[in-house]
Order: structure tokens, then sequence, then C-alpha cells
């Protein structure tokens, strides 16, 4: 696929590179098959079920559900992508490890740009998780402990769910959301004006801000954060990562931020599927599941 073009007078040449993602890893590729190979082994080895939280084409969501009235916690996982690349289809393999330990697993589809704006693809990740919260009692879960996840893109979604003043019109309660793990992602929109990115998503200063989690907050959050990147990652993404988790704790809210030895963008993700990992312990940790190591939440 290629990049949309950036007129050269806006394009910054060092933002440009520390948010060019693939190239901060030899091949990509070699993630992008290592993702969906393990799916693929997730969803031949595990009960799931397709459902549809809206009428779109790709309104639709993977569940890997409990036994009946078990009352599990619920993790719902946004896949990342830069908002134009990835699906569900390479994101079960975050569901075997937090299955086998009693939680019900969420993995959500949403439409690509640049075939759809950003503000379009907030809607349907909220939908996604109103969806959930209706009707997750049905596969096992329990509705008032869901804990929100993303990767990168994913990231980014998660924390427009974190984010304050948008439940109302979805019809769930502001507290629907119990704890927020946030791997790798974009908090902050307005430096990516700068870069080739914005040729898909066609921001400007305005819709930037509109649809940035650091900027919507809400004013005492009551839900855990962990906010979390790969040690090998570019300064920016570091600093997008440690910019949420301290303006969380700002607000008042309980929030941990990790950066993850040996970790680059793209590996770090892989390591839901691990309890004993930082990212995989924080999980655990959130949804109720585990209480110890490098995944304790931090006031």
């Amino acid at each position: 696929m290629g990049d949309p073009k950036v007129s050269a007078p806006d394009l910054d040449p060092y933002l440009d590179a520390q948010y060019d993602a693939r190239a901060s890893v030899p091949d990509y590729d070699v993630y992008a098959r290592l993702y969906r190979s393990l799916s693929d082994e997730a969803y031949a080895a595990l009960p799931h079920k397709e459902a549809a939280y809206g009428p779109g084409a790709r309104e639709i969501l993977d569940v890997f559900p409990q036994p009946p009235h078990a009352d599990a916690p619920v993790f719902v996982f946004v896949h990342g992508g830069y908002w134009r690349a990835l699906s569900k289809e390479e994101s079960a393999f975050v569901a075997p490890m937090l299955h086998r330990a009693g939680a019900v697993v969420v993995s959500v589809d949403y439409a690509l740009a640049p075939g759809a704006t950003l503000p379009q693809i907030v809607d349907q990740v909220r939908r996604a998780v109103a969806w959930t919260h209706r009707e997750i009692a049905a596969y096992g879960g329990d509705p008032g402990h869901v804990v929100i996840c993303g990767s990168s893109a994913g990231g980014h979604l998660a924390g427009m769910v974190l984010a304050d003043g948008w439940h109302d019109r979805y019809g769930i309660p502001v507290d629907a959301v119990t704890g927020g793990l946030l791997i790798s992602g974009l908090h902050d929109l307005t430096p990516l004006l700068r870069t080739r990115v914005n040729g898909w998503l066609d921001l400007n200063l305005s819709s930037a801000r509109e649809n940035s989690p650091l900027f919507h907050l809400p004013a005492a959050p009551k839900a855990p954060l962990v906010a979390c990147h790969g040690a090998l990652e570019s300064e920016e993404f570091i600093r997008q990562t440690r910019g949420i988790a301290d303006t969380w704790a700002a607000c008042g809210g309980r929030a941990r931020y990790a950066s993850v030895p040996d970790r680059d963008h793209f590996s770090i993700a892989v390591d839901l599927s691990d309890p004993e990992s930082t990212v995989g312990a924080a999980a655990l940790n959130l949804l109720g599941l585990d209480c110890a190591g490098d995944g304790a939440v931090s006031t």
C-alpha cells in the first residue's frame, strides 16, 4: 500500500521518521505473519462467536466466551495498524492466555482509513464497547468489569474509550469501563499533522485535538490505567505513552507507566500471551485475575 503524500512544506522530517513505526523494525511483515499465525491457532483452540455491534460490514467482533453465568471479567482488545491495516483476524492471539485465566475476551473490528474517517472509527469502537456492556452477560461476562486494551492505533482508540463526554450518547454509564491498558498508543495526534500519516487521516488542528485522548480525560478518573511501550521504540512513541500516564495521574487517577526492555513497537503486543510479562501481568491484574508481578497498578 503506497503512502499518500503530504506536501513538502507541511512535512517535518524528524516527526515523520519518529512516527514511521514500520521503519523502526527490520521487517514489519514478520510481525504481521506472526499475529495471523498465532491468531489462527487461537481460533482453532478456543470456542468463539462472531457478533455484529452495528450494521456496517466491519462492525463486527469476536467473543471468546466463558460458561453461562460465569460473571467473568471482560477484556476488550482493539487492534492497531495505524487505523488503515489489520483486523480482528490478526488479534485473536491475545485470547488464549486471558481466556485460560478466566476472562471473556472480545476482539473488535472496525472500518479502515482512508475509507472511514477517524471520527467514524472512534464511533465504531465506542459502539463496540457499548454493545459489550449490554450483551456480554449472555457470553458469561460481567458487564460491571470491562477492561479496554489496544496497541498502537488501537491504544489511541482505547484511549478514546477512556475519554470523557461520550457515554450518555451511547446509553452506557460513565463507569462502564473499569480499567485501561494502553500499549504504545498515540494520545496527542497534533504531531501527526506534519507526517505522512495525515495523508490517510486528513486531520486539521481542530479535528486532531478533538480526537486526541490526552485532551479529553475525565476530571477525576476512577479506572486504573497502565500505559506501556517497548524500550526500543522511538522517542515520540515513548513520550506519548509517558504523557498519557502522567496526565491520568495528574487528574487524580491511578496510573502506571512501564518501559518494557527488549521490546519494539510490534513485539510488545505479543506479550499479552505471556502471563509473566509486564504486559500480560498488567492485563491479569486489571481483570482481577492476578495481583502480583510487574503488572501491579501503582497509585
